[in-house]
């Protein structure tokens, strides 16, 4: 079937349009909202501004397809191919997307509301100032990535592997990565007010003038980690390595330092949890 035809049929009521191959087909602003696209190949494809609200999408290969603009809410794209598509300012809220691949793919503000994202391949994804609020992204893979001012309020990211992604003023109140691995992670300015990293790696991250008030981040590797300026106002770092971390500037009143390793850390400047400066 062609572009026409599918239209038409949609148009007519039919909403079974399962394994459709439509590569690199113009879908512009059609409606779809609904239909059962199961296993369909639309790489390529042009569906900008499309509207797809809870049509069924997966398995679907939409390899580098465009759905800028689009919407997305309530869809099923479970294991759905969507690597080096672009997906800018689209609405996902409440999308299934568990296990689909999106690797270097463009979600650039998009909408990704109480989206479940859990074991999804995020490597080299650009989510630049996407809403990612209440997402379960648990399990996923999201290396090199940039979520630059992103909203993570919420966000579970339970065993979620971060290394070497950009979070630079990201706001992560409230949200659960216990697990996780942010080795190498950019937090510059980051807001993980209230978040929950118990047993997270943190290992080289840069939390400079990142906000961690009332932080759990207990029995986690913090190595080499720069803290400098950092807020860590009643947070947890019990039984945690911060071995040659940098944490000049610091405030760390009434901080939880309860059998933390802090050998060649540089403390210098910092407010200590009696609330004297650190020498």
């Amino acid at each position: 079937m062609d572009v026409s035809e599918i239209i038409q049929k949609y148009a007519d009521g039919e909403r079974d349009f399962r394994s459709l191959r439509l590569i690199g087909a113009n879908l512009e602003g059609v409606d779809l909202s609904g239909a059962n696209l199961r296993d369909a190949n639309l790489s390529g494809a042009n569906l900008r501004n499309a509207k797809l609200v809870r049509s069924n999408l997966r398995e679907a290969n939409l390899h580098t397809a465009d759905l800028s603009g689009a919407m997305l809410s309530e869809m099923n794209l479970i294991g759905a191919d969507l690597s080096v598509a672009t997906v800018e300012k689209a609405d996902l809220r409440e999308t299934n997307l568990s296990r689909a691949n999106l690797s270097e793919a463009n979600l650039q503000g998009c909408d990704l509301t109480s989206a479940i994202v859990s074991e999804a391949k995020l490597s080299k994804i650009n989510l630049r100032s996407a809403n990612l609020t209440d997402a379960n992204l648990s399990r996923s893979i999201i290396t090199e990535a940039d979520l630059s001012r992103a909203i993570l309020e919420g966000a579970n990211m339970t065993i979620t592997i971060l290394s070497y992604s950009n979070l630079e003023g990201a706001n992560l109140t409230n949200a659960i990565l216990n697990g996780a691995t942010l080795s190498g992670a950019n937090l510059n300015r980051a807001n993980l007010s209230r978040a929950k990293l118990s047993g997270s790696n943190l290992a080289g991250a840069n939390l400079t003038k990142a906000q961690l008030r009332g932080t759990n981040v207990s029995w986690s590797t913090l190595r080499e980690v720069n803290l400098t300026g950092a807020t860590l106002y009643r947070a947890k770092l019990s039984w945690s390595n911060l071995t040659g971390a940098i944490l000049r500037d610091a405030i760390l009143i009434d901080t939880n330092l309860v059998r933390v390793n802090l050998r060649d850390a540089d403390l210098t400047g910092a407010i200590m949890p009696d609330g004297k400066t650190h020498e």
